[in-house]
């Protein structure tokens, strides 16, 4: 794949008003950086892409950060559970991003995410937080249905995902 982002690649992304440094890094071990979360390609039986919204014009995956002392899974479940009313009935490490808001109003530390490749169960969609819309989106099209702007570290996740994906995890 063509334009695909080498592990440990610094790339910079506006976004929000903010000037953002980003990489993507392999699954052991996490880069260096304050843990914030975790987000994950959500797969429904169909293989289909579960993708969220608090607007209907910016689509992401599902993902947040940890409450309390919750470990990179437990936070994935949760999140998925609240922001996709989705139940994860299996999950895969992908890798991690990396990040460092360096111009903005989100200037600050180094933010380590997990990016999971994740099969799950949809619920009745009950949104309950910011994210008010779901919708399924076909895996090979959601590079482009999610936010633009990190379109080089989406491709990288989805081909990571792919792979797995095609050797049956």
């Amino acid at each position: 794949m063509t334009d695909l982002l080498p592990d440990g690649v610094e790339i910079e992304v506006l976004s929000g008003g903010n000037r953002w440094v980003l990489s993507w890094h392999p699954p052991t071990p996490p880069p260096e950086g304050t843990p914030d979360g975790s987000a994950g390609i959500c797969i429904v039986g169909s293989g289909e892409v579960v993708v969220v919204s608090s607007d209907q014009a910016s689509w992401l995956i599902p993902g947040g950060r940890p409450e309390g002392n919750e470990d990179w899974e437990q936070t994935l479940r949760r999140e998925v559970l609240e922001e996709a009313c989705a139940v994860v009935t299996d999950a895969r490490l992908l890798g991690f991003t990396r990040g460092r808001c360096v111009k903005g109003p989100a200037k600050g530390p180094m933010l380590v995410r997990s990016i999971w490749l994740a099969r799950v169960r949809l619920d009745e969609w009950r949104p309950r937080f910011e994210i008010r819309y779901r919708k399924l989106v076909p895996f090979d099209r959601c590079v482009a249905a999610l936010l633009p702007e990190y379109a080089q570290l989406w491709r990288r996740m989805f081909h990571d995902a792919g792979g797995v994906l095609s050797d049956g995890e």
